[in-house]
């Protein structure tokens, strides 16, 4: 009896003894654990606070990790997101560069053209009442270039940032279009391009939109139709239902259309597909950038579709009432 309560008391110490050695070992482990978190922790801390483009409240300390496949991971995606941030960063300052340029380029020519026609007139010329008149002319076309492009892009400004208001009103777009083709009636006739419908509108088509805008919106379209179709070319506007409540206004020429390539960055101020003959219809190149602006504030959406040598369709959405 003695010798069995020996042996049992016996197991039961070895039993003790393993269990505590388990709970040592697990507690252990936790301390060890939490200790080399704490390591990386801070020693990840400190690379973020010695390299300057690491942002230390991106740090979550839940995210420390003694799993160095998933430490790994972690760095890997952040290094990726400020890789995305950089590159989007050097875009913007490439656009930057590109648009002062731009903008620099553009102011300098009307510029250089009224300082001349002046600095004649100053040297002597203004004697002479034919040149005087002549040059006086030439110099205020100048300015009233200047004056293009100081308003075209005050109005890009304030679309980008809201500050441009929309007056919406309910009108008739086919007599807005008609007025259009007034308005560029005499330019149409220069380039021999006749205006018209695409059908035979028997009845009104009513929108709901800032009718000025919308205007603006039209003029662009048509006068580049215009300018850049062919002569003896044609210029047809189609106002057709779109989707839901909403109404597609086309305006399709059959000139020599734009390269594919060159499609997507039409909507960019100044871009121009055909600088030279732009500059010499006067031209600002902010047409087609206002006019996806305005769209755009009416929460529309506006497409393009050409083909090299066949022609071109620029289209926008409006809300029908």
């Amino acid at each position: 009896m003695v010798v069995l309560q020996f042996f049992i008391v016996q197991k039961l110490s070895i039993l003790f003894i393993m269990v505590f050695e388990i709970l040592l070992f697990l507690f252990s482990l936790i301390i060890i654990q939490y200790r080399v978190e704490q390591f990386i922790y801070k020693r990840v801390q400190k690379i973020y606070k010695d390299v300057s483009i690491l942002d230390i409240e991106d740090l979550d300390k839940n995210t420390i990790t003694s799993n160095m496949e998933t430490l790994s991971k972690n760095v890997k995606r952040f290094a990726e997101n400020k890789r995305l941030e950089i590159e989007n960063l050097k875009v913007r300052e490439d656009y930057r560069r590109e648009f002062l340029g731009n903008v620099s380029h553009e102011l300098k020519t009307p510029l250089f053209t009224v300082q001349s026609y002046l600095l004649t007139l100053l040297e002597g010329a203004i004697d002479d009442k034919d040149v005087r008149i002549k040059y006086l002319e030439r110099a205020n076309s100048g300015v009233e270039r200047l004056n293009h492009i100081v308003k075209d892009l005050d109005m890009i400004s304030k679309l980008e940032i809201g500050d441009l208001s929309i007056n919406y009103q309910r009108f008739n777009i086919l007599n807005l279009i008609e007025n259009v083709f007034d308005l560029l009636e005499i330019e149409a006739k220069k380039r021999i391009v006749s205006l018209s419908f695409s059908q035979v509108y028997e009845t009104p088509i009513i929108v709901n939109a800032d009718k000025n805008r919308i205007q603006q919106v039209l003029i662009n379209l048509v006068a580049n139709s215009i300018y850049y179709g062919k002569t003896n070319g044609t210029t047809l506007v189609s106002v057709k239902f779109y989707k839901s409540s909403k109404v597609i206004i086309s305006v399709i020429d059959n000139g020599s259309g734009i390269e594919s390539e060159k499609i997507s960055r039409l909507f960019e101020r100044f871009y121009r597909v055909d600088k030279s003959r732009s500059r010499n219809q006067g031209g600002t190149g902010l047409g087609l950038s206002i006019v996806k602006h305005i769209i755009e504030a009416h929460n529309e959406e506006v497409f393009v579709d050409s083909k090299l040598n066949k022609g071109s369709t620029f289209s926008f959405t409006l809300q029908n009432v």
